[in-house]
């Protein structure tokens, strides 16, 4: 008969089963973005839109100055008028024209793109009055850009003066006994035209500015990823991997080997 003091194998049973279950681990949550990442992120994304935005205005021509200038007076109308920017026009879509005193056109020609400059020729035998230039040129990023300006000629430019021809002379006549040399014709050189090369130059530092914006951005990326990595390592540096399961006593084992005796005190 069993005594009231010793406790039911049901009881003991169960106590043994919940003392063996194995504990939950827990488990560090992920550290968060802390507020100097934050920070770090920002002023990486700001420098690399700054980058690019540098890049495309780089691109846009920029008047400089002209000649003759914007609202000045000249002694007589000039032979070219002559607009200079920070740097190259394109050829495509570059015009110049001049008007006159009496609204006539007076610029001869298409304007000449030399250097960073855009000469534009002017007719002879002009009168004295107010100009007015209307100007369109072509960015190196084919951005359209245009402006006039006007000036005042307070006298005409004087004609031209006739060209006397000369006097016909009779050649003498060739000696039958003088022989003729071969004449080697002179090589021909063949040159670059500007335009190719400037248009090589533009294409050359846009691809550059392409490549340093995306290079920065790479690096903001990289940065990024190894400041949140080490602040989450920081943050679950001091934590351990949680306690494992417990052991349970040791516990007598019942007369019939099922493990239904007293646990042992």
């Amino acid at each position: 008969m069993m005594s009231p003091t010793e406790p039911r194998p049901d009881a003991a049973r169960a106590r043994r089963e919940v003392d063996r279950r194995p504990r939950a681990r827990a488990v560090p949550a992920p550290a968060p973005l802390t507020r100097g990442a934050a920070v770090v992120v920002a002023l990486l994304l700001a420098l690399a839109g700054l980058l690019l935005s540098a890049g495309r205005a780089d691109a846009h021509n920029a008047l400089l100055g002209t000649d003759p200038a914007d609202g000045s007076t000249v002694e007589a109308p000039p032979a070219a008028i002559t607009l200079t920017f920070d740097q190259p026009a394109q050829a495509l879509g570059t015009e110049v024209v001049v008007l006159g005193p009496d609204g006539a056109t007076v610029s001869t020609g298409d304007a000449q793109l030399v250097d960073s400059t855009v000469v534009q020729a002017l007719g002879t035998d002009l009168p004295a009055g107010a100009y007015s230039v209307q100007w369109r040129i072509t960015s190196a990023d084919g951005h359209p850009l245009s402006g006039e300006l006007a000036f005042t000629a307070t006298a005409g430019t004087a004609p031209a003066a006739p060209v006397e021809e000369p006097e016909a002379t009779t050649a003498p006549e060739p000696d039958p006994e003088m022989t003729t040399q071969d004449v080697e014709p002179s090589p021909i050189t063949e040159t670059v035209a500007p335009a190719e090369e400037l248009a090589e130059d533009e294409d050359a530092g846009i691809a550059a500015g392409t490549v340093a914006a995306i290079v920065v951005a790479v690096l903001a990326a990289a940065a990024v990823a190894v400041f949140v990595v080490r602040e989450r390592r920081r943050s679950s540096g001091g934590r351990g991997d949680g306690a494992g399961p417990t052991d349970a006593g040791p516990t007598d084992a019942g007369p019939d080997g099922s493990g239904d005796g007293r646990s042992a005190s």
